[in-house]
């Protein structure tokens, strides 16, 4: 009983055993669904292994570059010599003989009290003559038009002091910032080399440079506003001379005996 229930267990593992077909004579056995699973894997792990080097070569070479800058020349963090302050030249103080000058000067420099200096250091604004009202329409075109003249140029003189008082007065807080941006620009402390840190420092600079262009447009502007004065003197005397030559004929006949035979005779009276 015993040798029949060892039997029975042989041929039952006997029947669980897969068929394995043995090749080249040599007794070995080959699965080859396990050898293609197996180069699959050998497939992956050199993939895996060439990626691993590639990044291993992007993270030396990123290393290497933050070095190399971190450790910049330090020639880089000075000012070249061409780059030296060029403040406004201090205004040359007048003599200030009579005692009307020195305003002007002043307001040259700060901007303030422009008007009354400029109506101090040159003839008051007079009012309308007398005797305006009863000069002829072309009398008082002329009067009118040169006092026109005065008028417009006073207020061009005194527009024009107060611009470029008030520039030269913005000068030193100018020149502290452009300072300051030099300051940090060659700064070696790394908390002023970060990307945001020089993103400010463009944005302060191009601000800089456009309220310097605004200065030079106010400047351009006030050289125009005096070429167009000088311009309105030229044409009042253009237009005058031909008022005067049209009515230089009227004037004369009415005024000048014409040749007639009275006017004749009474030229030989005795």
């Amino acid at each position: 009983m015993k040798k029949l229930f060892v039997v029975s267990i042989i041929a039952t593992l006997t029947a669980a055993i897969p068929v394995a077909r043995a090749q080249f004579g040599s007794g070995i056995v080959l699965d080859p669904t396990q050898s293609a699973h197996a180069a699959q894997q050998i497939l992956q792990a050199n993939q895996l292994y060439t990626t691993t080097i590639a990044t291993s070569r992007n993270v030396i070479g990123a290393y290497n570059l933050a070095q190399k800058m971190a450790g910049l020349p330090q020639n880089y963090y000075t000012s070249f010599s061409n780059l030296g302050r060029q403040q406004w030249s201090t205004l040359q103080q007048p003599a200030n003989t009579y005692g009307n000058s020195m305003p002007w000067m002043t307001s040259a420099g700060n901007g303030s009290g422009a008007y009354a200096a400029n109506q101090t250091a040159s003839i008051p604004r007079t009012s309308q003559i007398q005797g305006y009202g009863s000069l002829s329409t072309q009398g008082q075109q002329q009067i009118a038009a040169r006092g026109a003249t005065v008028d417009l140029s006073d207020a061009v003189n005194t527009s024009n002091l107060q611009t470029l008082g008030t520039i030269r007065a913005n000068a030193n807080q100018r020149e502290t910032d452009i300072s300051q941006l030099e300051s940090q620009s060659h700064s070696a402390d790394p908390a002023q080399h970060t990307e945001m840190a020089t993103l400010q420092r463009i944005n302060q600079a191009l601000l800089i440079e456009l309220r310097t262009e605004q200065e030079t447009n106010q400047m351009l502007q006030a050289q125009a506003l005096q070429t167009m004065v000088g311009q309105k003197v030229q044409q009042d005397n253009l237009k005058s001379l031909f008022q005067t030559g049209n009515s230089y004929q009227q004037t004369f006949n009415t005024v000048t005996p014409q040749q007639t035979t009275a006017g004749t005779q009474w030229a030989f009276h005795y």
